[in-house]
Formats: C-alpha cells, sequence, structure tokens
C-alpha cells in the first residue's frame, strides 16, 4: 500500500542585493575603488554596470574601462582586495543598509522547513557574508554551498556549482524544481531556468515584475512578503 513520505528537502538558493537586502550610499562604487588602488596603484575611472552580474564579469569589464587588456592576471589579487574593502566598510554598510521587506519571514519559512539555504550571488563568498552579516541576515545560510561571483561569469554556473556543493555535503540531489533560485533580475531567472531549476523573480529591484514575467520566471513577486505561499505551494509544503 503506498505510504505518506514527505516531500524531498529542498536546496533554496537567495540573490543577495536587490533581493535579500539593498545597500546604497555608494558602497559597491567604494568597494571597487578601494580594491583597484590596491591592486594598481591608481584611482578607479569608469565601473561596469552590476545589476544581475557576477563580480567575475564586472572585475573584468571594469578593468579593461580602466585600460587593463589582461584583466585575468589580475583576478586573485583583486578578489582579496575586495575582500578587504568589504570588511572595512561593514559598519558603512549597517548604517545604509536595509533589509528588504518579507526577507527575514521569507528564511524563516525555509527554515521551518528543513530547507538547506545558500547564496547564489554575484557576490565574492566573503563579501556577501559580510553584507549579510551587517544586517543581521546571514543566520541559517549554508554559505558553503552556494554560488560565487569567482565561480564564473554566466549566472547558471553559480547555480550549477551550488547544487553540486550542496549535493556532495548533504548526501543527496536536488534535481529540478527541487532547487529553487530567488532573485530581482532577468539574469537570476535566465541562470535558474538554464539548469531547470525553479525561477522565483521578486520585483524588488530595478527590474519590474514584467520584466521578470517576460524573462520566464515560474513565480513573480511584488516583495518576499509572499513567498511562504506562493513558494510553499509550488514546492509541496502546503
Amino acid at each position: 500500500m503506498p505510504t505518506d513520505s514527505a516531500p524531498e528537502p529542498a536546496l533554496i538558493l537567495w540573490d543577495v542585493d536587490q533581493t535579500l537586502v539593498s545597500i546604497t550610499g555608494g558602497v559597491s562604487r567604494s568597494l571597487y575603488e578601494r580594491a583597484f588602488e590596491k591592486v594598481t596603484g591608481r584611482a578607479l575611472g569608469g565601473l561596469a554596470a552590476m545589476a544581475g552580474r557576477t563580480e567575475q564579469a564586472i572585475m573584468v569589464e571594469t578593468l579593461r574601462l580602466n585600460g587593463i587588456d589582461e584583466p585575468e592576471v589580475l583576478f586573485d589579487d583583486f578578489y582579496a582586495a575586495l575582500t578587504a574593502a568589504a570588511e572595512e566598510l561593514e559598519g558603512r554598510m549597517r548604517e545604509v543598509g536595509v533589509v528588504l521587506p518579507g526577507a527575514r519571514e521569507a528564511i524563516a519559512s525555509c527554515a521551518a522547513r528543513r530547507a538547506v539555504q545558500s547564496a547564489v550571488t554575484g557576490n565574492l563568498r566573503p563579501v556577501a557574508m559580510t553584507k549579510l552579516a551587517a544586517l543581521g541576515l546571514g543566520d541559517g545560510l549554508d554559505f558553503e554551498v552556494g554560488g560565487y561571483g569567482d565561480d564564473g561569469s554566466d549566472r547558471a554556473d553559480l547555480v550549477r556549482r551550488a547544487r553540486k556543493r550542496a549535493s556532495e555535503k548533504y548526501g543527496h540531489g536536488f534535481d529540478g524544481k527541487r532547487t529553487v533560485v530567488i532573485g530581482d533580475t532577468p539574469h537570476d531567472v535566465r541562470g535558474a531556468l538554464a539548469v531547470d531549476a525553479l525561477a522565483v523573480g521578486v520585483a524588488s529591484g530595478r527590474s519590474s515584475a514584467t520584466e521578470l514575467q517576460g524573462a520566464g520566471a515560474d513565480i513573480v513577486l511584488a516583495t518576499l512578503s509572499d513567498f511562504a505561499h506562493h513558494c510553499g505551494e509550488a514546492l509541496g509544503w502546503g
């Protein structure tokens, strides 16, 4: 006879900037200004567009905008400098940053269902951890199994890395829609869809609900306040 069983565990992968938190006040540029000066000894000029992109992609374009033809040579030094800059600016992040509506509750709702939670973000791992720690939001996320800005320039690669790391650590797969990617840009949505994950778009950043729908998001939310109801239903949490 068939027996009831608990649903397979889910892997919840959060974008950070403009999905969980908003950190304004020029912090993003300040991070790059400090890192660029430390690595090159020069002041930063142009800065690449950042929304929805990985640190690797942003860094390559930024270095080229500033006359550096072989940016890959500077990757390791620049990553280290960005990490140091984030630590220096943590107090500033706390001053100007806010937790976006529903973020704490959404993370708590996933924890209540014993989901594995981590980040898929364009930030480097230590930068993501610093941003969330500054606003008291890192608890409950397993940063060992996320996907980060030095994992590649394609958001889909970050999701693949996170799923692989989580599977290796927790001993089971998170295939298909058991992996949920939540982000505020079409880049996040497309990265999720490319690996058959559940794509949740949140219109909390610069991208509108219409743009997120156009990118193919499975679920579009105005804020994370609606997360538990809509995503819980999709995951069979009831």
